[in-house]
């Protein structure tokens, strides 16, 4: 089958390699329909930080088709459409007894504790697979997980009825969580991206408004006001560091982006202001809520995407999305070739 395959930081290969083998116990192999490019996909790329096994197959962000279930699964059949959780956790730490999976002593990610999703074929434990209706579009069934992120991430920053709120990044995740807060959020909503293409599209889509990462645009946008909440998305320590300075007193910010280098920060700013910063890894139980809402989002999320490539224009992918290229927030990759 064909695959891509990271073998080291910066070194990512098109490839034809075996199909996966025999199932284990409790296993279940899938034909991937569509998968998505995320930017811890990137970042692993591009830093090496995250390799345990190499060379391992990319890509956690999946919709597939079972093909074939293994010894003492139940609950699927040959046929069914799946997501996948992308939390590769061991079962046995005191996170996971207690149902924190996402904060697993141990805790791997598909694509990089076990092969992923930028191939034909995937095996996976059942466990980690959820069942979506076989009429949504692939394409937009693969953007369950980073939903499910961006519930998670709003979740945590638990926004008061009619607080504005400020989501800084226009990527796949700032964009979801722009789109759940405008789903579900009663207050202003204010995006920013360097991308100003990228920004207005989810501002479009979400009816919020695009501003720039600057305190007065900001409070000209709110009337003189600045948002206590905010939403970092960029992974940028710069514009990090901006944000804090763009938030009224008691302001707080859910950080979600993957971030390159440290923060050089004042601790004295959330002391003196009282700011809070408050960190959003990966999701707990939202995957199934984001599965339920997709077809109510499906449209909204069919927008978002930025386009659909085969296998083989991943690596170009990669290099057009570090650039900073992309006017859309998702690129999906679909492993058996591009709907016309």
């Amino acid at each position: 089958m064909k695959a891509v395959r990271l073998h080291g930081a910066g070194d990512l290969r098109v490839e034809d390699v075996p199909s996966p083998g025999a199932l284990a116990p409790g296993w279940v192999r899938l034909k991937v329909s569509a998968a998505g490019i995320c930017g811890s996909d990137l970042h692993n790329f591009r830093t090496g930080q995250w390799i345990s096994r190499a060379p391992s197959i990319a890509g956690h962000e999946l919709a597939g088709v079972v093909t074939e279930i293994g010894v003492g699964v139940t609950g699927f059949a040959t046929g069914d459409t799946v997501v996948a959780d992308s939390r590769f956790w061991c079962g046995e730490c005191t996170a996971c007894r207690n149902g924190r999976h996402h904060l697993c002593e141990r805790l791997g990610f598909v694509g990089e504790a076990c092969d992923g999703g930028f191939a034909q074929e995937i095996v996976l434990p059942a466990r980690l697979l959820i069942p979506v209706s076989p009429d949504l579009d692939p394409a937009v069934a693969a953007m369950a997980e980073p939903l499910a992120v961006a519930l998670h991430a709003v979740k945590r920053l638990a926004p008061q009825s009619g607080e504005p709120v400020l989501v800084l990044g226009c990527g796949p995740i700032g964009g979801l969580a722009a789109l759940v807060l405008a789903r579900d959020h009663d207050g202003p909503l204010l995006v920013a991206d360097r991308n100003a293409a990228r920004a207005a599209l989810v501002a479009q889509v979400t009816g919020g408004t695009a501003v720039a990462l600057d305190a007065g645009a900001i409070r000209t946008a709110l009337g003189g006001r600045l948002p206590t909440a905010a939403i970092e998305a960029t992974g940028s320590t710069a514009a990090l560091a901006h944000l804090v300075g763009a938030l009224d007193g008691g302001g707080r910010v859910a950080l979600v982006g993957i971030f390159h280098g440290r923060l050089d920060l004042d601790p004295n700013l959330l002391v003196e202001r009282e700011l809070t910063m408050i960190g959003c890894h990966a999701f707990t139980g939202e995957l199934p809520q984001a599965v339920a809402r997709l077809p109510a989002l499906a449209a909204d999320l069919a927008r978002l995407i930025d386009r659909q490539i085969g296998l083989d224009a991943v690596p170009d992918a990669y290099a057009r999305l570090i650039a900073g290229e992309a006017t859309g927030l998702k690129t999906i990759i679909r492993p058996h070739g591009v709907p016309a």
